[in-house]
């Protein structure tokens, strides 16, 4: 198998964000060794340091795919010209990234520290300030951001539930959208928006 180094970088990184996110998932963030990692991939150590000097720089350039969704998210959501159209979309566009990354989002918060990484993050606390108005609207009252709390801390939980794990990701997503908005006391649109 070739070393990192001869394959083009763009291919070797996504092979290496892929095998690293294949790894987190099966033996957890602290599971995971560069060192496991470069034997998975069948390249020395090194080459992996070279791209990714930590554990933390690694993770980062994982979920950096989920954050460039979000940033989208954002932007169509920002976009919209009323307060119940901003906080659909932006509500529907979130349960499409939460779906669409279960796997990560278990993983990511199983642990405290990673957690705590990718919460701290400044992109991630960027698009946090983002996403919390579009989600509360103009009135940020005490129901309001308790409802958003509950929302985003229940999404981001989902991954982890062992009783949500066989539901198809279409089940899920029309599941989550119709809690959340319930949660939230958004009604229902005619028509999808994202």
């Amino acid at each position: 198998m070739p070393a990192l180094a001869v394959t083009p970088i763009g291919a070797a990184r996504e092979r290496l964000l892929s095998t690293a996110l294949d790894l987190f998932v099966y033996h957890g963030v602290n599971g995971t060794s560069l060192e496991l990692m470069a034997d998975a991939l069948g390249v020395p150590s090194a080459s992996i340091r070279h791209q990714f000097p930590t554990k933390a720089d690694l993770v980062l350039a994982v979920i950096t795919p989920i954050l460039d969704d979000l940033t989208h998210v954002a932007e169509v959501a920002e976009a919209q010209r009323s307060v119940t159209s901003r906080r659909e979309v932006a509500l529907s566009g979130l349960v499409d990234v939460v779906v669409e990354n279960r796997r990560l989002a278990a993983v990511l918060h199983a642990d405290p520290v990673v957690s705590r990484l990718v919460r701290e993050y400044p992109p991630m606390l960027t698009l946090t300030r983002r996403l919390n108005p579009l989600l509360t609207g103009p009135d940020e009252d005490p129901h309001t951001l308790v409802a958003v709390a509950v929302v985003g801390g229940g999404l981001m939980m989902v991954g982890m539930d062992p009783q949500l794990a066989e539901l198809d990701d279409a089940t899920l997503h029309r599941l989550l959208l119709r809690s959340a908005r319930r949660t939230l006391r958004l009604r229902t649109p005619s028509r999808r928006r994202l």
